[in-house]
């Protein structure tokens, strides 16, 4: 897709000036701006972005051979953003709402999520909720906020 292409965000801004800067290493700057970057990843097939916007804690976790698959079997349909919620905290979190539709062999599909990010460093991450962290309530976080992790991202979390 050429840069200066329709953002696959949705945004009104050309792909250059939105979400490629991040995909490019420029820290997103909210939890928002971070989600729809990776979304444009999805479409693009950036899944090195999908594995460095997430929490370093559970990179490893990620399956990237399935989310390479998706990502190429997949003709993206459209994101529509519903909410974003910064929840304020050291570090930051917040909720992002969201749909995303996408069309695959099976037909069309649409997911709607409500998805967790953390702040830390002045870099946001996704925190999958699929991948599961190795974390009592008591110990340090993940997210190396310095709280423990059931006061910082362990409620985040299912």
């Amino acid at each position: 897709m050429p840069d200066n292409a329709p953002c696959p965000c949705g945004s009104a801004l050309n792909l250059d000036d939105c979400c490629a800067r991040q995909h490019r290493g420029t820290p997103a700057a909210s939890a928002e701006q971070l989600m729809r970057s990776r979304y444009s990843a999805y479409v693009l097939g950036a899944i090195d972005y999908l594995q460095r916007s997430t929490l370093p804690a559970q990179q490893a976790g990620l399956d990237l051979p399935a989310m390479r698959l998706w990502s190429e079997n997949s003709r993206w349909l459209g994101l529509e953003v519903l909410q974003h919620e910064p929840l304020g905290g050291q570090p930051a979190h917040a909720r992002v709402s969201f749909i995303a539709r996408w069309a695959d062999a099976q037909g069309e599909h649409s997911q709607h999520e409500c998805s967790a990010f953390v702040e830390h460093q002045g870099q946001w991450y996704f925190l999958d909720p699929g991948v599961p962290l190795k974390a009592g309530r008591n110990d340090p976080c993940p997210c190396d906020g310095g709280s423990k992790f059931k006061k910082c991202c362990g409620p985040l979390l299912p």
